[in-house]
């Protein structure tokens, strides 16, 4: 049934030997060879494109960034003073609504004394007032 079958060699006729034929080695060699200068030479020159666009890229966008980073840091010496600004007129606003210094901030805005309080007014030997307001030259 399953026996093992003897497999046929075909037997081959005493004909004539085929002459191979013979092609021109050197021309495919050398066909090749410009084949594959071409093609490196074209791979070369998309790769020299594609480096030359980059650094034209480059050299348009290093400006750029220059003057961004310049503004960049005007900007940030404008925050901090006006961070500094906002420290002060927030203190300012915490001194102005304590209930503790109500009276004291009364008195420096508006100029109204307590009833026991007397003002001081400060004058010189003529007899002209002293404004302590403005700094004495």
């Amino acid at each position: 049934m399953n026996a093992f079958q003897h497999s046929q060699i075909p037997q081959q006729t005493p004909t004539q030997k085929q002459q191979p034929i013979s092609r021109p080695k050197r021309h495919l060699r050398q066909r090749s060879y410009r084949v594959m200068a071409v093609e490196m030479t074209a791979k070369i020159a998309v790769n020299v494109a594609i480096s030359a666009a980059a650094i034209s890229a480059l050299a348009k966008l290093v400006p750029y960034n220059w003057s961004h980073q310049g503004k960049l840091k005007e900007v940030n010496t404008e925050v901090k003073q006006l961070e500094k600004r906002v420290s002060k007129l927030q203190a300012e606003f915490n001194r102005n609504f304590d209930p503790r210094q109500a009276k004291s901030v009364m008195q420096q805005q508006t100029y109204k004394f307590e009833p026991n309080q007397r003002p001081v007014v400060l004058t010189n030997q003529y007899g002209q007032q002293i404004d302590l307001s403005e700094p004495s030259p």
